[in-house]
C-alpha cells in the first residue's frame, strides 16, 4: 500500500512540476520513506519486476513504426552516432573514474537512451542494485533540468532551425518530459519533431537490453517482444486513440510505483559511499551526447 501511495503521489507532484519528472519525486520520496518505513521484499519485489516492466510494454503504445520514416534518414545518423559515443564513454571514462559497472551501465543507457525508462528496463537484464538506480536516476534528471534552462539559449545563439533544434533536443535530451520542456520553449516545431525524435529512440532500449542481458537475454525476449507488438498494433491503428491517454498515465503510474519501490529499498549509506565520481560522469556523457549531435547535424 506504501509503494502505490507514493507512487500516485509522484505522478501528481511530476505533473505538477514536470521538469522534474515522476521519477525524481518517486525515487527521492521512496529514499526518504525508507529511513522511517519497512515494506515487505516480495512487494518490493513486484514493483521493481512484472509492474516496471508492464510500465515499459505499455511505453510501445505512444511509438508507431511509421514514426521511424517520419523524421527522415537524416536524424538516424544522428540517434545512433549520440548512443554509440554516449555508451563508449560510459565504458571507457566510468573505467577511468573508478565507477562501479553496473552503475556507468545505468548512467550510460539512461544518458543516450531515455532516461528512467531505460534504466527500468536494463535494470532486471543486469540485477543492478537499487542504491546504483537510484543514484543513476538522479545523476539524468539532474542532467535533464540543466538541459531544459540552457538548450533553448544555446541552439538561439548557434542559429539552429526549429527542425534542427527538434533532433538536437530528441538525442540530446533524456526524459520526454523534459525533451517537451527544452523543444517547447524553442518553438512548436521543435517541440513536435523533438517528441517524434524522442519516441524513435526509445526503440533502443530493444537491442541494447537484449546484449546486456547475456544468459538471462531470453528471459527479456518476452517484455521486448511485448513492447515492439505493443508499438506495431498502435501502427495498424489496432489500439484506438481513445485508450491512449489512459494507457499513457497507467505506464508513468507503473513507472512511478517501480521507482519508488527502488527507493524504499535504496542503501543510502551506499550512495554517500560513492561519492560524486558518478555525478562527473553524468556530467561528461551529458556534454558529449550533446556536443555529438551539434557535430552529427553539421556532417549529415
Amino acid at each position: 500500500m506504501i509503494v502505490l501511495l507514493l507512487g500516485l503521489a509522484a505522478v501528481l507532484c511530476g505533473t505538477l512540476v514536470p521538469v522534474l519528472g515522476v521519477p525524481v519525486f518517486a525515487v527521492v520520496g521512496g529514499v526518504l520513506l525508507s529511513r522511517v518505513t519497512t515494506v515487505r521484499q516480495p512487494t518490493l519485489d513486484l514493483a521493481k519486476g512484472p509492474v516496471l516492466q508492464a510500465s515499459v510494454v505499455m511505453l510501445g503504445a505512444q511509438l508507431s513504426l511509421g514514426e521511424v520514416a517520419s523524421v527522415g534518414l537524416g536524424s538516424v545518423p544522428v540517434m545512433l552516432g549520440t548512443l554509440a559515443v554516449c555508451l563508449g564513454l560510459a565504458w571507457l571514462a566510468g573505467k577511468a573514474l573508478g565507477v562501479p559497472g553496473d552503475l556507468r551501465t545505468l548512467i550510460g543507457v539512461g544518458t543516450g537512451i531515455c532516461g528512467a525508462s531505460a534504466i527500468a528496463a536494463v535494470t532486471p537484464a543486469i540485477r543492478a542494485r537499487s542504491g546504483d538506480v537510484a543514484y543513476a536516476i538522479s545523476t539524468i534528471f539532474l542532467f535533464n533540468v540543466a538541459a531544459v534552462v540552457v538548450f533553448p539559449p544555446l541552439g538561439h545563439l548557434l542559429g539552429l532551425s526549429q527542425e534542427a533544434f527538434g533532433l538536437f533536443a530528441g538525442t540530446a535530451v533524456n526524459d520526454t518530459s523534459a525533451v517537451v520542456a527544452a523543444a517547447t520553449g524553442y518553438g512548436p516545431v521543435a517541440a513536435e519533431h523533438a517528441v517524434v525524435v524522442k519516441l524513435v529512440r526509445t526503440l533502443m532500449i530493444v537491442p541494447v537490453v537484449l546484449v546486456l542481458g547475456g544468459r538471462s537475454g531470453g528471459r527479456q525476449l518476452s517484455f521486448l517482444g511485448a513492447f515492439v507488438l505493443m508499438a506495431g498494433l498502435h501502427t495498424i491503428g489496432f489500439v484506438p486513440a481513445i485508450v491512449l491517454p489512459a494507457l499513457h498515465w497507467l505506464a508513468v503510474g507503473c513507472v512511478a510505483v517501480a521507482l519508488a519501490a527502488v527507493g524504499l529499498s535504496t542503501d543510502v549509506a551506499a550512495l554517500r559511499r560513492a561519492g560524486p565520481r558518478p555525478l562527473l560522469l553524468g556530467f561528461v556523457l551529458w556534454v558529449s551526447v550533446a556536443a555529438t549531435s551539434l557535430g552529427l547535424q553539421q556532417l549529415t
